[in-house]
């Protein structure tokens, strides 16, 4: 089993709070480290000190760890024009020496489109956008050095692009798609995706969300590893998993979550109970970056369990 980290700046995380704790996940053990793609706190909270944008962190994480996966769960696909994004991608892969991984979603958070004066267009148009952008960025990463790319689409419409800079790994990097839309989220996943995941949701939420991807990767003849997103609030006693549990009853614009309290044995379990259903890899949410003793909790607890 895969294990890698999900954090949160949204909440309120500077850098330097998201490098001390990628250099942690990165001594522990961890595979990644990937990055929610907000621009303000989901709560009431506005999440002091205030938004760090994702890829602007993770070109400094790139240069400040060695072995961490970094990436993005999920990019909005609202945010960015995707030309752009595969130089930011492609870049930022480069930075890391090829430990890059890129999520893509149709973004769903209305008010902080608002807040900064981005369009927030209905959801069958942010899905149709995603899926072009994937088009794009796919077709981009694809093209030779020594050919350019062109794409006529309803939103966007690229003339003669170089393919420029290449990403270190190839084809391109690992691109994730993640969601719990029960009919474009997997098809979209099918067409383009390395890796699906399915946020937060309870074993069995999750395992009709894998039959779906896999019902939809059947049509298209291809193979894509399953994850599985699981908020984490553990603790060698009651007292301090509570501890670690009352962040997520803050009120939140979140739809409802299935998280994992208690000891390390419950996290163990669960991630055993995710991997029957065909999971490869999760992916544990840690709601507090200033706590790094859960991040050595579970490095110490749960990951030689899962190693066995």
């Amino acid at each position: 089993m895969r294990v890698s980290l999900f954090i949160e700046p949204h909440r309120g995380a500077t850098y330097n709070t998201q490098l001390r704790f990628a250099r942690q996940a990165e001594d522990a053990g961890f595979e990644g480290l990937l990055r929610a793609d907000h621009y303000r706190a989901l709560t009431p909270d506005p999440g002091l000190p205030g938004p760090t944008d994702s890829w602007i962190t993770l070109a400094g994480l790139a240069r400040e760890t060695t072995t961490l996966r970094l990436g993005t769960m999920v990019n909005s696909a609202t945010f960015r024009l995707p030309g752009p994004l595969s130089i930011i991608v492609a870049q930022v892969d480069q930075m890391s020496g090829g430990r890059v991984e890129l999520g893509m979603g149709a973004g769903w958070v209305e008010r902080e489109h608002t807040a900064y004066g981005i369009p927030f267009p209905p959801v069958g148009e942010r899905f149709d956008r995603l899926e072009e952008q994937l088009e794009i960025l796919t077709g981009l990463w694809g093209t030779s050095e020594d050919e350019t790319f062109s794409y006529d689409g309803r939103h966007y419409t690229l003339v003669e692009a170089h393919a420029l800079p290449r990403p270190v790994q190839r084809p391109h990097p690992p691109i994730i798609v993640g969601g719990r839309g029960p009919r474009r989220t997997p098809e979209l996943a099918a067409r383009f995706a390395d890796e699906f995941n399915m946020p937060f949701k309870t074993v069995a939420e999750t395992a009709l969300a894998f039959d779906r991807v896999r019902a939809a990767a059947e049509k298209t003849g291809r193979e894509l590893t399953l994850s599985a997103g699981i908020v984490v609030a553990i603790g060698r006693t009651d007292a301090e998993a509570a501890r670690r549990e009352a962040p997520l009853h803050v009120k939140s614009v979140l739809p409802p979550e299935d998280p994992v309290v208690g000891s390390p044995a419950r996290l163990v379990e669960r991630i055993n109970e995710m991997h029957e259903i065909g999971a490869s890899r999760v992916h544990l949410r840690i709601t507090d970056m200033d706590d790094l003793d859960h991040l050595d909790l579970i490095a110490s607890e749960v990951l030689p369990q899962l190693s066995r």
